[in-house]
């Protein structure tokens, strides 16, 4: 039997420099990302499961909501529930935010002034309000721009906001004619 002579294999060195370099970049370029890229979440207050004995309780609180409905021609504040305290038509730019704004914080004063510390309302959409719309309203209804000694900071609103479905209009005329007949936006 003849036997074979085995070549002799050179160990080869594990060569990572490639790999490091690789590393060098690549993390910095990953960490850099991570500062340019927020992602900011919204708060929102879900109705709670309640039993039968509570809701009772909670039926006479529920008259006394604040509700903003975002309708594609205009914002609506009732306050308490199903009383229009406010209508706010949209112009060509959209909506009117600066309006929204004053008219909750008069609301808010006019609760602070009854001795009720309210911080929730209902925003209710129709189905086609866009996503942008929707996060500007909680942003605004949220807190508003307060100059404090002669630093600007932000004063709350109603902080705890709830989404809903706006309810369909039977009548539209009939809003603007009661908003006529009224006097105008009040």
């Amino acid at each position: 039997m003849l036997r074979k002579p085995r070549i002799k294999r050179e160990e080869a060195e594990l060569d990572i420099t490639s790999f490091m370099n690789l590393m060098i970049v690549l993390v910095p370029v990953l960490l850099m990302m991570m500062v340019f890229s927020h992602i900011t979440v919204l708060d929102l207050k879900l109705p709670d499961l309640a039993d039968p004995a509570q809701q009772t309780e909670q039926n006479d609180e529920e008259i006394k909501n604040l509700e903003i409905m975002v309708r594609q021609d205009a914002i609506e504040v009732y306050y308490p529930q199903s009383y229009l305290l406010k209508y706010i038509p949209s112009t060509e730019e959209g909506y009117d935010y600066d309006t929204l704004v004053a008219t909750l914080k008069q609301v808010k004063q006019l609760l602070a002034k009854q001795g009720i510390e309210k911080r929730d309302l209902s925003l209710l959409l129709e189905p086609d309000i866009e996503y942008q719309t929707i996060v500007t309203l909680m942003d605004k209804a949220r807190s508003y721009k307060a100059v404090v000694v002669a630093s600007v900071v932000d004063a709350e609103l109603f902080p705890d906001i709830s989404l809903g479905d706006a309810p369909t209009l039977k009548n539209p005329e009939a809003i603007s004619q009661g908003v006529a007949a009224a006097g105008g936006s009040e």
